[in-house]
């Protein structure tokens, strides 16, 4: 089976790309420093890592001051047996809910 001439060139560029002997002079963006750490690296890493220690606490704290439950206090007393106090008349809660309205969505 013979290969057209469009077909050929191609493979046999990346073919003596792919055959290129290591020493050729260059080595893929690896200088002499590759590889290598500096002290201000080891420093950068040392404030991240102070870093997420600090956030952690943080956010143990904050999570510390999450409630065990998002249930309303009404909900958690009907459940328990108990009567819910009671919050108001149905007028004294429509009027409080007129009130948090916008100015043009009143009901």
């Amino acid at each position: 089976m013979m290969l057209p001439a469009f077909a050929t060139v191609p493979v046999l560029t990346g073919a003596a790309a792919l055959a290129q002997q290591p020493g050729s002079g260059d080595n893929g963006g690896q200088g002499e420093d590759f590889g290598k750490s500096s002290p201000v690296g080891l420093l950068l890493l040392l404030l991240f890592l102070i870093a997420v220690v600090f956030l952690v606490r943080s956010m143990t704290k904050h999570l510390k001051r999450v409630p065990a439950s998002f249930d309303e206090p009404a909900q958690q007393a009907v459940d328990a047996g108990e009567e819910p106090a009671d919050s108001g008349t149905a007028e004294q809660e429509k009027d409080d809910r007129a009130e948090a309205a916008p100015r043009g969505e009143r009901t």
